[in-house]
């Protein structure tokens, strides 16, 4: 599927550049219009912000387009259909050649103009390290996204911190574009949800490390608009794709046992057991279509360290994450001024946390 141009310039340049800011497109004009507007203010690097569209009305596209009509430094091309996330990120990192990719969603915005420069400068300093996952801040109040923490809820306290981890957040994070080209991209087949989990596992698989930064952030508003509800279709996709993904690692259907009951359970607790059920039923089928295969050792070592270590006991899991509610997103009240010091430290309207 061929991306058509829209506005901007027609491709990347073609001398070497550091950095691909990618952006998704779905309407949500003027949440989509602010994060691209936060793309192009990030200085420190040379970048190129490329937005792919996957179907958003007319008229939203053409006010999008207004912004980056004549630019040189950004690339607006559309879709034809909406790919999911999977999809549309892999079109998108295609289009560019910087060393690094940048996502943003576009319901987010950097937390500072040097985020980018930043990240990118955390990848060339560990030549080891193949992604990273920014901090995922409430646009609204500056605290932590709760519905966008990706990692054990035992690392909560190490928000602002730093740690290896088996997965980074999509709404904001940065690849090394060697990792990306090595693992493969996205499984367009996820579509949306665990698309970057996917992904880690396979560039865990060559040897790379995953990265959490608590100083590198983004604000994220977390709109409803056009967005996958856990009351709709989300937590089908949830238990679908992960279940595929331990059916491409090797597992079978009686190790999988203990999870299908714990999301049954949770489907029950949150009320959406029918999602839970069709979900199993879809992943079996997409299972059908890989041969599993087990991560390597050193692979399943790493997941170990920085994954399962943080999980607690069989209990606490069951009351922290099986019987937990599913994600809300922050309240929706009046934007107060947020910004991260160097020092990793949270300020807030002139207050600082840890």
């Amino acid at each position: 599927m061929t991306p058509q141009h829209v506005a901007g310039a027609l491709a990347p340049p073609a001398r070497d550049y550091d950095v691909d800011i990618i952006i998704l497109s779905l309407d949500r004009p003027d949440e989509t219009m602010a994060a691209v507007r936060s793309a192009l203010a990030q200085r420190g690097i040379s970048r190129h912000i490329v937005v792919v569209d996957q179907g958003s009305e007319p008229a939203n596209l053409a006010r999008l387009a207004s912004l980056l009509r004549g630019r040189l430094d950004a690339t607006l091309v559309r879709l034809p259909e909406n790919l999911g996330v999977a999809g549309g990120r892999n079109r998108a990192s295609a289009i560019g050649h910087g060393r690094v990719i940048v996502a943003l969603d576009n319901d987010a915005e950097f937390a500072t103009d040097t985020t980018a420069a930043e990240a990118a400068a955390a990848l060339d300093e560990d030549a080891g390290l193949g992604a990273l996952g920014f901090r995922i801040l409430a646009h609204a109040n500056g605290e932590d996204d709760q519905s966008s923490w990706g990692y054990p809820p035992r690392l909560k306290p190490l928000a602002a911190g730093s740690f290896d981890a088996a997965t980074f957040v999509g709404a904001g994070h940065a690849i090394r574009r060697t990792t990306w080209e090595q693992a493969g991209g996205y499984d367009e087949a996820l579509f949306f949800c665990w698309e970057e989990f996917d992904f880690c596992l396979r560039a865990i698989a060559l040897g790379w490390t995953i990265r959490y930064r608590g100083d590198l952030a983004v604000l994220h508003k977390v709109s409803p608009g056009r967005r996958v509800a856990w009351s709709a279709t989300r937590w089908f996709y949830f238990v679908r794709n992960r279940l595929y993904i331990e059916r491409k690692y090797g597992a079978s259907w009686l190790s999988l046992t203990p999870r299908v009951a714990g999301y049954f359970l949770r489907g029950l607790r949150n009320g959406v057991p029918g999602q839970m059920l069709r979900g199993v039923a879809a992943a079996v089928g997409m299972s059908r279509t890989v041969r599993g295969r087990a991560l390597p050792l050193r692979a399943r070592a790493y997941l170990a360290r920085t994954d399962r270590a943080h999980r607690g006991t069989l209990l606490g899991r069951l009351r922290d994450e099986v019987m937990a509610a599913l994600p809300a997103p922050a309240p929706d009240v009046q934007t107060r001024r947020v910004s991260l010091s160097r020092n990793s430290s949270l300020k807030i309207g002139g207050s600082s946390t840890r």
